[in-house]
């Protein structure tokens, strides 16, 4: 085991419409994907389309949805480890105009408790809430173990505090803010007082707020996609996870700054694409979207500037 992810595995429907019908009425979609789903589960996918196969800990029922989750984790080669509910959970995600309206039906009654895994050779864990026990039972074993851990904050859970004394590297969405009733700043001093040595707030076009141990809050500014190639933001930010645990899983003496440098590329490159697995990068594909988004947005600035 090189990499554990936790969390909750969904089946993603993904179209493209002009409006969502209500009442007796019906439409049809522009476009669709089904693809897999879910915070943790996207990461543990992008990591291993990087090429670094994962473990991943997910609810899995015994359906046609659950079986066909199971063929995709094994085509990406990511080793499954089932956390048994009645039903695959599902979601129905509408993107539009570099948003996304999502329908969840999820089933997290898992039926047993979480499996004992060996963590032998195990040098990262990302969680993102989802299996509260799961999670704060492996976060707190590899901390002991002095196995590198990562957190989702993308909402409040009921367990996001409790994790949060185990957690090393927390990247929190502005939702979670807005929850908390805190600015971004405010949360980042939250998070080093809950001793998380790096901690991140992703603000979508506005880029990420994030400090590195003692170093003083930074902005890094968003990649300069332009609007018309933005197809769907969906998944975008679990991309971002997995990208930048793969980075550090590559260069682990590596700085932060590096790691999210290469997660924002990775997040520029899905957004212009349908659904979850059309979304997931290769490396060739983050280095042409830094190289080409970076100079467009030096060339925004300048003209700004001037």
């Amino acid at each position: 085991m090189q990499c554990l992810f936790i969390g909750q595995a969904y089946i993603d429907i993904t179209f493209v419409a002009d409006t969502l019908p209500t009442g007796d009425d019906k439409t049809v979609a522009r476009d669709y994907a089904v693809s897999f789903g879910g915070n943790a589960v996207t990461a543990a996918f992008c990591c291993a389309k990087l090429g670094v196969r994962p473990d991943l800990l997910a609810s899995v029922a015994e359906d046609w949805l659950g079986r066909m989750f199971i063929d995709m984790a094994a085509k990406y080669g990511v080793s499954l480890h089932h956390r048994k509910v009645v039903e695959s959970s599902l979601s129905f995600v509408m993107p539009r105009a570099g948003q996304r309206a999502i329908v969840r039906c999820r089933d997290d009654r898992y039926q047993h408790p979480y499996p004992p895994l060996n963590l032998m050779g195990c040098r990262a864990l990302h969680v993102d809430g989802h299996q509260p026990d799961a999670a704060l039972h492996y976060a707190k074993a590899c901390r002991e173990a002095g196995i590198l851990t990562s957190l989702d904050g993308g909402g409040l859970r009921s367990n996001t505090s409790d994790l949060l004394e185990f957690i090393d590297v927390a990247v929190v969405a502005e939702r979670l803010c807005e929850q908390m009733r805190m600015t971004p700043g405010e949360i980042l001093q939250f998070l080093r007082e809950r001793g998380c040595r790096v901690g991140g707030v992703t603000m979508g076009p506005r880029g990420l707020l994030y400090y590195q141990r003692d170093s003083e809050q930074r902005l890094m500014p968003a990649l300069a996609v332009p609007t018309e190639r933005v197809i769907d933001t969906n998944g975008a930010g679990d991309i971002f996870h997995g990208a930048y645990v793969y980075s550090y899983l590559t260069n682990p003496f590596g700085l932060w700054e590096d790691h999210f440098r290469f997660a924002r590329a990775a997040s520029a490159h899905a957004i212009q694409h349908l659904g979850n697995e059309a979304s997931l990068p290769t490396l060739l594909q983050i280095n042409e979207a830094h190289a080409e988004f970076e100079e467009r947005r030096e060339r925004l600035v300048l003209a700004v500037a001037e």
